[in-house]
């Protein structure tokens, strides 16, 4: 089993993309896959409930939110002599993402890693980042500025009454 430490703030990123990709997208990049390896499932996937936690005014006192449904999943991939686990997270109730994505995190810690990131995770990124920037560029586009116009009162209210 593969044990290879990766750097935080990489898998950060991929476990970001990964998750924020729709199920379709991963199912087709898994479907054009060549030479997929053996997936063997060490956990789920699974539903089951986190709670959310928030600030007051951001930076406050924590409080309970509410509660989310998530999906998680653990994979073991063989193949080309070497194996690698990898676990996702999903926000909802998505056994098929969560175990896509899990497939694909397990191949980042795999012989597989460059193919993985130049194939899946950067297509995805980029995708991602022009949906960000439609939508922004759509919420922009009904951003609506008002102002006060202050209205000159000579003091005599003799003009109001008629």
């Amino acid at each position: 089993m593969q044990t290879t430490q990766r750097d935080p703030s990489e898998r950060r990123r991929t476990a970001r993309v990964l998750s924020g990709a729709t199920e379709a997208e991963l199912a087709e990049l898994w479907r054009t896959w060549p030479e997929r390896p053996e997936v063997e499932y060490l956990r789920g996937p699974e539903a089951g409930l986190v709670m959310v936690q928030a600030r007051t005014g951001g930076a406050g006192d924590r409080f309970h939110l509410g509660e989310a449904t998530v999906t998680r999943a653990t994979v073991a991939v063989r193949g080309a002599g070497d194996e690698a686990v990898g676990t996702a997270y999903v926000l909802g109730s998505h056994p098929e993402h969560a175990a896509l994505a899990a497939i694909f995190d397990a191949m980042l810690g795999s012989g597989a890693r460059e193919r993985v990131l130049a194939g899946v995770i950067e297509p995805l990124e980029r995708a991602q980042h022009e949906r960000d920037l439609r939508a922004r560029r759509d919420a922009r586009a009904t951003v609506v500025d008002f102002f006060t116009v202050a209205r000159e009162n000579d003091g005599s209210d003799d003009e109001d009454d008629e």
